[in-house]
């Protein structure tokens, strides 16, 4: 009984031009060979399953063809079918850096180089070859620069950034690309109806979806899938745990997320794999929000992401990939990682749990897109415009109608929905509500008896003065009391400057007013040429500020020197002789 071949080997590609979305590649290559002009050592990079082996074996292949065809194989010569059947040669060899990445393991490479070969050329394949220690990549180095004539190497890697630039400065350098599920979808269908794989025509089409997204541009994991799916002979079910978890934490429902966790670890998913897919989802979400979706993904994949980015809005997706990749951080140190992925999604799902600094400007985010308090999770979509009933605007009303109420003036009307207040309008709301109270004659009368003249300049003397505290006593010790009227107890004094001085602290005086006589007592403070007729008035204060004497210290008479400030410093001492 014949032993069964897994798709991708099978269906490996034998010449330059069965490369898929590799032209950048093959067609360097091929005219190279037809022009006579193969270099000494290629290093191709790349993801994994997207043709470096094979296109490393059909430059083997060609270089030691008998009958090449414009720098393609012929296919047909012993060489070509050992290289096809995977035969040992001896102009072909091919060694794992990854397993054998010791300096002994390479000068033993190193040593079968100068020998000769059956073939026209000798084709030397390094896999993985980031992954050589410092030591051999050293051995490597001058063989690799002037290499015999007849070698060729061939370096691949999935890693070119951790190649030292020594080696990557030797070799020409080639970068292999996903492929795109255009490409893979006509590759997919032409294996399943040139290998006979006995799907349905119902199948096709789901297994083709299925297979292209789990491959994610690979090939070889695209191929891998299909043989999964040609096994069991069907797609069993096309959604994912993944999908169940994105849904739940788009509609912020903690319990869902928490069951859709369970069930995915139950399917077989560990944390990290769980955590790892999310981000990945995430990831084209954010993309396809930004306008710059990968093409790279599958349609059914492109138009999940898609709605996922429109129900999370950039703001919610950007503090999704953030915990989550936080939470990846901390699996390796936690003893269960399923909590960290569980804590992790709760936080997402519900933001009130959450007190960082972020999960505050989320809820913040919501409250200004209408999507209510922000005490749920990341439901709103990724529009900025504002709900007219949404919790933004009825807050911004009631903050106004309370301010309002404050000031002792009517609320005022609401702002419409869009009518951003301007930074003039603003300042002269704070304007209006720093404005002094009205003079006397707009003063609302109390509710009690305002005190006769002599009672409030007996208090004033003897009791409400002293207890006033310096600032305040030192601007209003330079006015007087004169004869009240029906609404307040008025106060003179000698300017308007000194009546703005002494408005700013209006309200102490009248607090001490109330806690002597038991009641209210407004105060009303004017100006002494403003009086009523009849009234005796002092003589004006000063422009100068009110000081109290008994504050002030005394200055002295003759400036003062050195000498004088030692000798006053030390008293009692006496000066001899001035130098």
């Amino acid at each position: 009984m014949a032993t069964y071949q897994s798709l991708y080997r099978r269906y490996r590609p034998q010449r330059f031009d069965e490369v898929l979305g590799q032209d950048h590649v093959t067609k360097a290559l091929r005219n190279a060979v037809r022009e006579d002009r193969v270099g000494h050592a290629y290093l191709f990079s790349g993801p994994r399953g997207t043709g470096k082996t094979s296109t490393a074996r059909i430059l083997a292949k060609v270089l030691n063809c008998d009958a090449p065809v414009d720098g393609e194989p012929c296919g047909k010569c012993d060489n070509c079918v050992a290289v096809a059947e995977g035969r040992v040669t001896d102009w072909l060899l091919e060694q794992d850096a990854a397993s054998k990445s010791k300096v002994d393991d390479m000068r033993d490479l190193i040593e079968r180089v100068p020998l000769g070969t059956s073939g026209k050329r000798r084709v030397i394949i390094l896999d993985e070859v980031h992954m050589l220690s410092q030591g051999a990549e050293n051995a490597l180095l001058k063989t690799l620069e002037e290499p015999p004539e007849h070698v060729v190497f061939v370096l691949a890697t999935t890693d070119p950034q951790k190649v030292r630039p020594t080696i990557r400065s030797r070799t020409q350098h080639f970068e292999f690309r996903l492929l795109s599920p255009d490409v893979l979808a006509d590759h997919v269908r032409h294996v399943i109806a040139d290998a006979g794989l006995g799907l349905d025509a119902d199948e096709v089409d789901r297994a083709v979806d299925h297979v292209i997204r789990s491959g994610a541009g690979s090939a070889r994991d695209t191929l891998s899938a299909l043989d999964q799916v040609a096994a069991l002979g069907e797609v069993l079910d096309p959604s994912e745990p993944v999908d169940a978890v994105l849904d739940a934490l788009c509609d912020g429902d903690a319990g869902a997320v928490l069951v859709a966790v369970a069930d995915a670890l139950a399917a077989g998913r560990d944390p990290r794999t769980l955590g790892e897919d999310l981000i990945a989802a995430l990831r084209d979400a954010f993309l396809a929000v930004m306008g710059a979706a990968d093409e790279h993904v599958a349609p059914a994949q492109r138009e999940r992401a898609a709605r996922i980015g429109q129900r999370l809005g950039p703001a919610g997706l950007t503090r999704a990939l953030d915990v989550l990749g936080e939470s990846l951080v901390e699996l390796a140190r936690k003893p269960d990682p399923r909590i960290v992925v569980e804590v992790a999604l709760v936080r997402l799902t519900q933001p009130a749990t959450d007190r960082t600094l972020d999960a505050i400007l989320e809820r913040l985010d919501r409250l200004e897109r209408g999507d209510g308090p922000g005490d749920g999770g990341p439901r709103g979509g990724g529009s900025d415009a504002v709900n007219p009933s949404g919790g933004a605007a009825a807050a911004r009303e009631a903050l106004t109608s309370r301010r309002s109420d404050d000031a002792g003036r009517s609320p005022a009307p609401a702002r419409q929905t869009g009518d951003t207040p301007t930074l003039g309008t603003v300042v002269r709301q704070q304007q209006e509500r720093a404005e002094p109270p009205e003079p006397a004659d707009t003063v609302t009368a109390p509710a009690g008896r305002i005190p006769d003249l002599a009672e409030i300049t007996t208090a004033w003397t003897d009791a409400v003065l002293a207890g006033l505290p310096k600032s305040v006593r030192s601007r209003w010790r330079g006015g007087r009391w004169i004869e009240p009227d029906v609404r307040a107890s008025r106060f003179a004094v000698s300017n308007e400057w000194h009546q703005k001085a002494c408005d700013e602290s209006r309200g102490q005086v009248e607090e001490a007013l109330l806690a002597h006589f038991g009641g209210p007592v407004p105060v009303a403070i004017v100006v002494e040429g403003e009086t009523a007729a009849g009234s005796t008035a002092s003589p004006p204060p000063d422009d100068s500020e009110h000081i109290d004497p008994a504050e002030l210290r005394d200055a002295n008479d003759h400036a003062v020197t050195d000498v004088d400030l030692v000798v006053r410093t030390f008293g009692g001492g006496e000066l001899i002789q001035e130098d």
